[in-house]
């Protein structure tokens, strides 16, 4: 019989869903006509209990419907948890002064059904209120039962058997994977490495094989997840307490997709714009990258502006290019117009702003440099106390490589802030001047002496004969003269061999002719004073006057026929012995 009544119930709550608007005109929609606001148009809830609808109600400014709907549904859940309250007692009362109809469980009352209602469900009161009390004996009834320790235990079986079936399937679905693994690797494998042209490997097999595990990787956790969501979508419906959520959880897991989805065909038109500005900005930074190309090339030539030049100044104009290109396309990117957008891109702009002071400060200094021309690739210079050859020029720093090949990493502001000393920007055009120093006695003439470092110098490979080295008296100080002897050399790079091998010549030389490079220490007068007379000035391989233009080798010979011929002149040698 209780079924019946249910049938009965679920049969008349169909007739007043269903039930044509003119029936409501016919019997009460007078008031309707006049009324200053439509029923469809104002907000409803569902009176829900155990995540299952029973009815929607209606509201009013100062009882929203969704408060009654609560309100009601927790009046139904006390009732269900009363076993004192039958469904049996579920009656109708009318209230005849106010045109409503109050619905009670013996002395408690559930609901009350107002004439708005009525014109919500477009039904008759008495219908309408029928209809109610089957849908909340309904409700009380399956409440009561779901929560029955015999039920409580099927369902916990349920669960068990569930939870058997997930290790099952879970089992199965590892070693299918495995399977399909091995048969990949062995079938796959052989075939790959066949795949060679000639001698030059199209696809690595190790490459080939990380995406295909990977991409079964991904398949096995898909599947893994989907079989998860079922279970626990199945084992919380088997529970009132948890129900609601098992009949959200697949919606919890969609709506995001869902919400992606219209939201990206939503987007689609700025996307297609955005997407039409890429394209187009990407051949235009190619067409600037051949431009400056031919001119670091020297296809393209123009006055005053250097080849080194044309790399730094593309990076910069692409930077302009990129930058212009972001202004217009920022309207077009997703989520720009939202508050979140601009309060991360506020964010990122403080922190880009105090983070990279150092860093914009180099890529400022590394362009200045670049344009100051103040040394290029190759070249050897001195930069503070660091000396080296400039291995590579980058907007925030300059490598070089020191001369026991070390690799200097210098900050481009930091070589702002200092001095560079650049050994081979003139020596290619007017010759790099080497110089060294040597200390002589007084009693030595000081033309012997310049003769000497000159023929020294003469000897040294590697030197430049044109312009000619050149010899300066640096100082007469208190023990002896102290001599500089200059040359020159187009090799700015083979400084310190050219340095050894011009000090081995000075060393050769002076000691042919017999001269110690000594300074004596000082420790009294002498008895004769160390002076030079004027008939040994020209002590070979010194040139008398008139006769500068004689070579260093031509000097030698005439040396050697003086001592041949003039056996009584002493040189410094016999001086010194």
């Amino acid at each position: 019989m209780r079924a019946r009544t249910f049938l009965w119930a679920a049969f008349l709550a169909l007739a007043a869903l269903q039930f044509p608007q003119s029936v409501y005109a016919q019997a009460g929609g007078r008031e309707g006509a006049s009324g200053p606001e439509p029923e469809a148009d104002r907000p409803t809830a569902f009176v829900t209990v155990d995540g299952r609808p029973l009815f929607r109600v209606g509201g009013v400014s100062a009882y929203p419907a969704e408060k009654r709907a609560e309100a009601i549904a927790n009046r139904i859940v006390a009732i269900a948890n009363d076993p004192a309250v039958s469904t049996d007692s579920l009656r109708a009362v009318e209230v005849e002064s106010d045109q409503m109809t109050n619905i009670l469980a013996g002395d408690r009352s559930i609901m009350v059904v107002t004439d708005a209602d009525v014109r919500l469900e477009g039904a008759p009161r008495s219908l309408l209120t029928r209809t109610y009390m089957m849908r909340i004996a309904e409700a009380v009834t399956v409440y009561r039962q779901d929560r029955s320790p015999r039920q409580l235990l099927t369902n916990t079986g349920y669960a068990l058997g569930a939870t058997v079936v997930l290790g099952i399937v879970l089992v199965l679905m590892r070693r299918l994977f495995r399977r399909l693994d091995a048969v990949a690797e062995k079938r796959l494998k052989s075939r790959v490495e066949a795949l060679r042209i000639q001698s030059f490997q199209v696809v690595q097999m190790e490459t080939f094989w990380k995406s295909v595990r990977t991409t079964f990787r991904s398949v096995r956790t898909v599947a893994v997840l989907a079989c998860l969501v079922v279970y626990a979508q199945v084992v919380l419906g088997f529970y009132p307490w948890t129900r609601p959520t098992a009949q959200h959880l697949l919606l919890m897991l969609l709506d995001p997709v869902r919400n992606m989805a219209l939201g990206f065909v939503a987007m689609l038109p700025n996307l297609a714009f955005l997407a039409v500005l890429f394209v187009v900005m990407r051949y235009v930074l190619r067409l600037l990258r051949l431009f400056f190309s031919a001119i670091e090339h020297g296809t393209v030539t123009f006055s005053g502006f250097e080849r080194e030049w044309a790399l730094p100044t593309f990076r910069m104009v692409r930077v302009l290019v990129v930058a212009f290109a972001l202004v217009v396309g920022y309207p077009y990117l997703p989520g720009s117009q939202s508050e979140a957008f601009k309060g991360v891109s506020i964010l990122l702009g403080i922190m880009f702003s105090l983070g990279s002071s150092t860093a914009i400060a180099n890529i400022i200094a590394g362009y200045s440099l670049t344009y100051r021309r103040a040394y290029r690739i190759g070249d050897r210079v001195m930069i503070g106390d660091v000396l080296g050859d400039v291995a590579e020029m980058r907007l925030q720093v300059t490598h070089l490589r020191s001369l026991k090949n070390e690799e200097i990493v210098i900050p481009n502001s930091t070589i702002m802030n200092t001095h560079v000393i650049n050994y081979s920007s003139l020596a290619a055009q007017h010759g790099l001047i080497l110089h060294t120093t040597v200390g002589i006695g007084y009693e030595t003439p000081w033309r012997q002496v310049e003769a000497m470092l000159i023929e020294a110098a003469g000897r040294t490979p590697g030197l430049l004969r044109n312009p000619p080295p050149f010899v300066l008296q640096k100082a007469l100080g208190d023990f002896a003269v102290t001599y500089e002897i200059n040359v020159y050399t187009d090799q700015p790079q083979g400084g310190p061999k050219l340095y050894a091998a011009l000090h081995r010549s000075i060393l050769d030389v002076f000691n042919e002719y017999g001269v110690q490079i000594m300074t004596p220490a000082y420790e009294g007068d002498p008895e004769q004073a160390k002076l030079v007379p004027k008939d040994k000035w020209f002590e070979l391989p010194a040139r008398p006057e008139g006769k500068s233009g004689d070579s260093p080798s031509a000097t030698a010979a005439a040396a050697s026929e003086t001592r041949a011929g003039k056996p009584g002149t002493s040189g410094s040698a016999e001086r010194a012995q």
